[in-house]
């Protein structure tokens, strides 16, 4: 059973869904701070840094937001966008100038002094499809392996795509008739057009303030455009307001009479939700064995650390230390995707031998098969740290 429960107050949403009366993902929504991921601008670039191969675009925001050049050059494709490039030999000086016009889309909240990171590959997703202006291929999600299923999927949306961009088929197309998809991706090149219209007026104008051409969905949009078509028994809220937003989106999308929508006043009561969320907020977590693993996030990466704790085991040495880090590949799977985890991901566990990490590498590739978002996994360091990244979902 696949549950969604929202908290609301004047401050923040807390959303969470749950799986079988636990929670498998959380996300928190501050009402009052303004989000910019998403969001697509017409920026103005202010500053070129050769030295950094990146610049600084004025988006109309507080701090000025930063560009790669590999967020400026064209992606080759979507399996493996530019990171074949060698970009030291690129002149970004070919590509942009000062006070030069630019679209963008934040790719990564402000942090801290930092300003928001942005992209000019523009991603506009819808239920079944996401478009991507610039691009010029179809492809599919790397999560759908269905050969025959992936054929039609294609076949559909190449038939139906008049329009010179690019088309990521998302996993929840599969099943889908070609009418239902069809009219997906007419929705988003109706929003595309919309966002692009009257832009080349603007661009001509050496005077022309930054501005924001779209605003990106609140998460409670965002989390049912992309699960609602994956199976949503019931939606609970906490109050009159909730519940009117949310069946509206449900309208939308002609799910009302599908999906359950109810209101309890005591939503956190439910499953002991309250209890898991608190242990969300834990550091340390512990194993059914008796181990446990710490969770530490900087700035630059989150480190997770593997202990044996209470654990002694009952045979040799090497299985004791292959159950804890087991268990504990498990775990962390879970966390990464419950907590939201991004970025560099390093995971220090007790020092086995080759075959066992082997054993943990095809443990946590199956793990992460149920994880919405891109998990890769890079594999062990010389140091026998355990390397992956993880795109947050939001935020």
């Amino acid at each position: 059973m696949r549950e969604i429960i929202i908290k609301h107050s004047e401050e923040k949403n807390i959303i969470t869904l749950v799986e079988d009366y636990n929670i498998v993902e959380k996300y928190e929504e501050n009402i009052e701070k303004q989000r910019l991921e998403g969001n697509i601008y017409l920026g103005k670039i202010q500053r070129v840094l050769p030295g950094l191969q990146a610049v600084f675009v004025d988006i109309g925001n507080t701090k000025n937001a930063f560009l790669h050049i590999k967020d400026i050059i064209p992606k080759v494709s979507n399996l493996t966008g530019n990171k074949n490039e060698n970009f030291d030999e690129i002149d970004i000086n070919k590509y942009v100038k000062i006070g030069m016009p630019v679209i963008v889309q934040v790719k990564k909240d402000s942090i801290m002094q930092k300003g928001p990171r942005v992209s000019t590959h523009i991603n506009l997703p819808g239920r079944f499809v996401v478009a991507m202006p610039g691009a010029k291929f179809v492809t599919i999600s790397q999560k759908i392996d269905d050969k025959d299923e992936i054929k039609r999927l294609k076949s559909i949306v190449e038939d139906n795509l008049n329009k010179d961009l690019g088309i990521i088929i998302r996993t929840s197309a599969i099943g889908k008739s070609k009418d239902e998809i069809k009219n997906d991706l007419e929705e988003v090149i109706f929003k595309l057009e919309k966002i692009y219209t009257n832009l080349e007026e603007i661009e001509t104008k050496n005077g022309f303030v930054p501005k924001l051409l779209y605003t990106n969905n609140k998460v409670i949009d965002r989390l049912l455009v992309d699960i609602i078509d994956k199976g949503i028994d019931r939606i609970i809220v906490d109050n009159d307001f909730m519940y009117k937003y949310v069946l509206e989106i449900l309208k939308t999308m002609k799910k009302q009479e599908n999906i359950k929508l109810e209101i309890n006043t005591d939503v956190f009561n439910i499953y002991d939700i309250k209890k898991q969320l608190e242990k969300l907020e834990s550091r340390k977590i512990w194993l059914k064995c008796g181990g446990f693993i710490t969770i530490d996030k900087t700035e630059a990466l989150t480190a997770i650390d593997v202990n044996t704790g209470k654990y002694i085991g009952k045979q040799d040495l090497s299985d004791t230390i292959f159950t804890v880090n087991k268990e504990a590949t498990i775990e962390i799977a879970k966390q990464l995707k419950v907590r939201d985890i991004g970025g560099i991901i390093i995971v220090d566990y007790i020092d086995m031998n080759e075959e066992n990490r082997k054993k943990i590498l095809h443990i946590f590739n199956e793990c992460i098969k149920s994880d919405r978002s891109k998990v890769q996994i890079v594999g062990f360091t010389p140091l026998n740290l355990l390397e992956l990244t993880r795109k947050h979902m939001w935020s």
